[in-house]
């Protein structure tokens, strides 16, 4: 059976938490059992399949946002909290 497909919030949405130098919070779950993402108390609350392990998880993190925003991947760069659950990514739109 295929797995869905992430849905993602409404770009406007996503616009609106961003911060004037294009920052966005983020609190990551690795591991679980689908994709999903939302927006919680003015951050992203992201879960991803991936495994935590040699970044693979910070990668599938990234490549969600930049679905999401619309941006190519290397628009995505996480800033803080490389280990963390809570995650700051730069956005570039």
């Amino acid at each position: 059976m295929k797995r869905s497909v992430a849905e993602f919030p409404d770009r406007a949405e996503l616009h609106a938490i961003l911060d004037p130098e294009g920052r966005v919070r983020v609190k990551a779950t690795p591991g679980a059992r689908q994709d999903t993402m939302k927006i919680e108390e003015g951050r992203l609350v992201i879960k991803t399949r991936a495994k935590p392990q040699d970044g693979a998880a910070n990668r599938a993190l990234c490549e969600m946002l930049a679905l999401a925003y619309g941006v190519a991947k290397s628009r995505c760069q996480l800033i803080r909290g490389d280990t963390a659950r809570d995650k700051s990514f730069r956005i570039e739109i």
